[in-house]
């Protein structure tokens, strides 16, 4: 192992130092499933609005919207308009009524004017759905950064990154909870906005600070005329501009239904401060989401054609780190490979912050909804409950583990897109009904709620992301080995189908149920929703 390579594994096995201290920190003050699950709702505003844009600004974020604006232009940069857009949604239709109305999870305020067993399963089962698809992106990518750090070219190796990444992941759940998870959180999001800021601040001076001439440059070294116009990647035939109006529809909508942001927001003491959260979350996100647009084009303008032929081979999953390296100097510089190694332990930092922020809310609701309000019947104690809890995140993480293997190869912001897609389908419906509807009831929510993900996942086996996409030249794109083609569907983002076919099943649900609408429950919740007065009571009936 060479100095570089010597340097890379001491940064990251600082970052996974630093954060085991920080959990086991975590775990002396957990006790009992309100510290595990939300925290003890002891963060401000400002604490918890880091969390979440640590939660957020996810490896999607900081290597597969640089990578996909790096290879498309004008066209990867829609990404991060959506991931941001969707923050509005987030904060006026959901944060602070969610937050007054439940207890731990999302299904707590569903199930509150509802009939508990067949609307808790049906969401806790959509959170574990929700959840796994987000975590092979977080997987993928950190396969990706200790192949390109330490040389591997090993499919074993690769594989064996995988799964420790998962063990890790468990590890910070099943010992720090929420509290552990969240700081682990807070200290990642500083640590990326730093080091994103360091990277194109040193860019921009490569061009004098001058933007215009970064674009040319890049538009001149990516061969395409038309790289700095929309439609490089969903402007090339109608089926093209459909998918980019369902990409559009699952990521402004898809952030309102993400089990592990909504989970967020019973952190936080009092409904101002998840507000207060969400408006620190927005403006962190917003600052970052446009330094993508300097990594993404600094990467086109700056790279190799070589660099560049990496980038692509990855998915465009390496712009970012790749960038890093030519900034400080390039391949075989001390700068080079000190800043490669700053970048990737950053990227492996935000891995795995977001990895235990998704287990845990998955084993959080198995644990809460599944077995304590379906198979005992509010009557699990603590301890039976944090057990649960505890097994559930190892056996979601090996779930993680043996999907992420053979996706390797695909685009991370591709395979988080696809979880927005399933979260805006299966479980926003729902909640704005909920809020919204008088008449809502049981059998609306269920069959919103499966109906949601049934078709949405359904899709997308039945896409070209599972079978029968090849590139050009012959490069399998699929899941799926070359050869196998069974896809009947498509478009490569089910949203516009799904998203739209769960509101009509909640609406169809709800008014061919005999269930009589509940106006003194749904009363409560609005007053609940709206003041936050007996936010902290039980939740069942």
């Amino acid at each position: 192992m060479d100095s570089d390579q010597l340097l890379t594994g001491g940064l990251f096995l600082a970052v996974v130092l630093l954060t085991i201290f920080i959990t086991f920190r975590a775990s002396r003050s957990s006790s009992g499933t309100n510290d595990f699950y939300a925290g003890g709702r002891s963060f401000s505003g400002f604490q918890n609005g880091l969390a979440i844009g640590g939660d957020y600004m996810s490896a999607a974020s900081f290597l597969g919207i640089s990578g996909t604006i790096a290879m498309y232009g004008y066209d990867g940069f829609l990404y991060s308009i959506g991931f941001l857009v969707a923050w509005l949604i987030a904060l006026l239709l959901v944060a602070e009524m969610l937050r007054n109305s439940g207890r731990y999870t999302m299904a707590d305020q569903l199930a509150y004017r509802m009939k508990q067993r067949p609307v808790r399963t049906a969401a806790a089962t959509s959170t574990v759905v929700v959840s796994i698809f987000y975590l092979l992106a977080q997987m993928v990518g950190a396969g990706l950064l200790v192949n390109l750090l330490l040389g591997v070219e090993s499919e074993f190796i690769k594989n064996v990154t995988i799964f420790v990444v998962g063990a890790l992941m468990i590890f910070y759940v099943t010992v720090g909870g929420m509290k552990g998870t969240t700081w682990v959180q807070i200290i990642k999001a500083v640590l990326l906005m730093f080091g994103s800021l360091l990277i194109i601040l040193l860019v921009l001076a490569h061009f004098s600070f001058n933007i215009s001439d970064l674009l040319g440059t890049a538009a001149s070294n990516s061969g395409n005329p038309e790289f700095l116009n929309p439609g490089g990647k969903y402007g090339i035939d109608t089926t093209s501009k459909i998918d980019f109006v369902s990409l559009g529809l699952a990521l402004v909508l898809g952030t309102a239904g993400l089990p592990h942001i909504l989970i967020r927001f019973y952190t936080v003491p009092t409904s101002r401060d998840a507000r207060k959260s969400v408006l620190w979350a927005i403006g962190l996100i917003g600052a970052f989401y446009l330094m993508t647009l300097v990594l993404g084009f600094g990467a086109t303008a700056m790279l190799s054609t070589d660099k560049m032929q990496d980038v692509v081979a990855s998915g465009g999953n390496l712009a970012s780190v790749l960038l890093a390296e030519e900034v400080g100097g390039g391949e075989g510089s001390a700068g080079g490979a000190i800043l490669l190694a700053l970048i990737a332990a950053v990227a492996f930092a935000t891995i795995l912050a977001v990895v235990a922020g998704l287990t845990l809310t998955s084993s959080a609701s198995v644990a809460h909804d599944l077995y304590n309000s379906v198979f005992r019947k509010g009557q699990a104690s603590d301890a039976e409950q944090l057990k649960v809890a505890r097994i559930s995140a190892g056996v979601i993480g090996l779930i993680a583990i043996a999907l992420a293997i053979p996706a390797r190869n695909l685009n991370i912001a591709f395979l988080v897109a696809l979880a927005f897609a399933v979260a805006a389908s299966a479980n926003l419906p729902s909640i704005v009904y909920n809020m919204f509807w008088k008449r809502f009831n049981t059998r609306g929510a269920v069959w919103s709620i499966y109906g949601g993900l049934i078709s949405s996942v359904g899709l997308v086996f039945f896409s070209p992301v599972v079978s029968g996409k090849v590139a050009a030249d012959g490069t399998n794109l699929a899941l799926l080995p070359k050869g196998i083609d069974f896809s009947w569907f498509p478009l490569e983002n089910p949203a516009i189908v799904s998203v739209p076919l769960a509101f009509f099943l909640g609406w169809l649900g709800t008014v061919t149920s005999r269930e009589p609408a509940s106006e003194e429950r749904y009363t409560e919740l609005e007053v609940r929703a709206l003041t936050g007065a007996g936010a902290e009571g039980a939740l069942s009936h």
